[in-house]
């Protein structure tokens, strides 16, 4: 399955998680609550998957974490915040590129409409 059709997948359970919880509650929340329906797809989901930073020769694990990881290829970054801003965005294409990834999602489901909420992410440099 390609990273367009895993996106179209996400984004129909990420609306049905919201209208079943509505905005308001922590990322954690409905980070555990998309991937139980992510998973129930069929697909591979991971969470909190770690990603580790190579700096030339330098080899850390800073501790970041992708919030879900669709089939190895795909970035699903959960927000409940006021607004999505310029740091989430360069927080999710850095991830991407970082992992070699190609398309993400960014979503906030801190608002009314969820389709306010969502960012799609298309990492275009080359990795």
């Amino acid at each position: 399955m390609d990273e367009n059709a895993i996106s179209h997948i996400v984004i129909e359970k990420a609306i049905k998680v919201h209208k079943a919880l509505g905005p308001g509650l922590l990322e954690r929340t409905y980070r555990e609550c998309l991937a139980y329906e992510i998973q129930k797809t069929g697909l591979r989901v991971e969470q909190e998957r770690g990603l580790p930073l190579s700096y030339k020769e330098v080899h850390l694990n800073c501790g970041y974490r992708l919030d879900i990881f669709v089939e190895n290829k795909f970035i699903v970054e959960v927000k409940s915040c006021e607004g999505l801003g310029d740091v989430h965005l360069s927080q999710l294409l850095t991830y991407l590129r970082l992992s070699g990834t190609k398309l993400g999602l960014l979503i906030n489901f801190n608002v009314v409409l969820l389709k306010n909420g969502i960012r799609r992410v298309v990492n275009e440099l080359d990795i």
